[in-house]
């Protein structure tokens, strides 16, 4: 597998993180939570490729499909609780409640990294350096998310109390895409 082959993987990877981060960007995120959630969010775009090769497909299946749900599931709670506090209240509570401690921030982050389980999988099937392989994806998938966070705090800036609303859509909409 050639590098533009991997890096269109890692980009491909990183797709969830960019959306992800770009609706929590508009609901309002520090600096700190945005280095803190793009790092969480490179190492495991490192370990989950390298969990998948040792784990096997099945186990991929099985976890992906479990913690996905889980992560929908979240990723809707939030959306509403966003869009309830915008809409009933005119508050401007965003998403950062999860990000404020290591679990929410292992969990967010993981969820949006499981494909990476089973494309690891994958990658153990072809002849490829799968240690540079991972070393291109993590960091793809990292500069995504810093980028999304970065996106969503320009939109919410410049759409200003709307911006919750649409960070509250957003998270629903991944929430759902997720659990169909």
């Amino acid at each position: 597998m050639d590098f533009v082959t991997v890096l269109l993987i890692a980009a491909a990877l990183g797709a969830d993180a960019f959306s992800l981060s770009v609706g929590l960007g508009m609901g309002g995120i520090t600096r700190r939570q945005i280095l803190v959630m793009s790092t969480t969010v490179l190492l495991f775009h490192i370990a989950m490729p390298l969990a998948g090769v040792y784990a096997g497909e099945l186990f991929g299946a099985f976890a992906g499909r479990t913690a996905s749900i889980a992560g929908a599931l979240v990723l809707l709670y939030l959306g509403i609780k966003m869009l309830y506090g915008a809409l009933k209240n005119g508050e401007q509570e965003g998403p950062n409640i999860l990000l404020t401690n290591t679990a929410g921030i292992v969990f967010l982050s993981g969820s949006v990294s499981l494909d990476a389980l089973s494309v690891g999988f994958s990658l153990g099937t072809q002849n490829l350096a799968l240690g540079q392989a991972v070393l291109i994806m993590g960091p793809v998938a990292g500069l995504m998310t810093m980028a999304g966070f970065l996106l969503g705090q320009q939109v919410g800036g410049w759409i200003g109390e709307k911006a919750v609303i649409l960070g509250g859509a957003i998270l629903i909409f991944i929430g759902i895409k997720l659990l169909l």
